[in-house]
């Protein structure tokens, strides 16, 4: 079952990073430039107030250290790249292993 919610999240992730990656591009061929648009920038035109109420929470349950050092990084990193890891890293986790019966192993 928990497999299951890992491949199913990272899919809806891989799907996210697909569709930024789009904009991405739409965006650089309208520009004529290499345009990559980083997550807090994508975060901050869709839902704001989610944004400001996660750095607060973070700020005042973690560490503004935390906030300042590591997430303020990946948020500064283009945003399909981050989903794109995200992705991997949660199918990675319900990823099941192929069983191998009847074999034995060579010494």
């Amino acid at each position: 079952m928990f497999r299951f919610v890992f491949r199913l999240a990272a899919m809806v992730a891989l799907s996210v990073s697909v569709i930024m990656a789009v904009l991405d591009t739409t965006r650089t061929v309208a520009a004529s430039a290499l345009v990559l648009t980083p997550l807090n920038t994508s975060w901050l035109a869709v839902s704001p107030d989610t944004r400001a109420a996660f750095e607060t929470f973070v700020r005042a349950k973690a560490s503004p250290l935390l906030w300042d050092g590591a997430i303020a990084w990946i948020l500064n990193q283009p945003g399909f790249a981050v989903f794109a890891v995200l992705a991997f890293l949660l199918y990675a986790i319900g990823y099941r292993r192929q069983r191998r019966t009847g074999q034995f192993a060579a010494n």
